[in-house]
């Protein structure tokens, strides 16, 4: 069976990337803002809700950018889809899982970072943010062709 989740790109006015951390398997690890698809929502209501959650903000989803697959036998059959969005309004600050309960929250801190910032990032996820998500936010800002020359399907097995 497979399960769908959601992370979202959103940037501020300097280029910088929004990330957040979360504590899991005993490190903090850095990732775009996101999480899984509830019961009876599709992908783009899922990003706007657990953007909401995370860091307070309410979105716009504006285009798919990556569909990531994962066939693991340790996580099982798992998709991700990474969305461009913009924010509408909302104070950005560190939100709260509503799935975990006070004692079990993994959200560790939120914050916008460069470039050089994320690359210097020890445990970022996925990984590939250290490189690629930089030209996919020049080509939004600029306007360009996005969805044909860089819509990625990735697939990841025995990860």
């Amino acid at each position: 069976m497979w399960y769908g989740g959601v992370r979202v790109i959103i940037s501020d006015e300097q280029d910088r990337l929004l990330l957040v951390c979360q504590h899991h398997e005993g490190r903090d690890i850095w990732m775009l803002p996101g999480g899984a698809i509830e019961e009876g929502e599709n992908a783009m209501e899922a990003a706007r809700r657990e953007v909401l959650e995370e860091t307070g903000l309410s979105i716009r989803v504006e285009e798919l950018i990556w569909h990531v697959e994962e066939v693991s036998e340790k996580r099982g059959q798992r998709f991700v889809n990474y969305f461009m969005a913009s924010t509408l309004d909302g104070e950005c600050r560190l939100g709260w899982d509503p799935e975990l309960g006070e004692d079990g929250q993994v959200l560790k801190e939120i914050r916008f970072m460069g470039q050089a910032e994320v690359e210097a990032i020890p445990h970022l996820y996925p990984p590939y943010i250290k490189d690629e998500i930089w030209d996919i936010l020049m080509r939004y800002r600029k306007g360009m062709p996005r969805m044909h020359s860089v819509y990625r399907i990735r697939s990841q097995f025995n990860v």
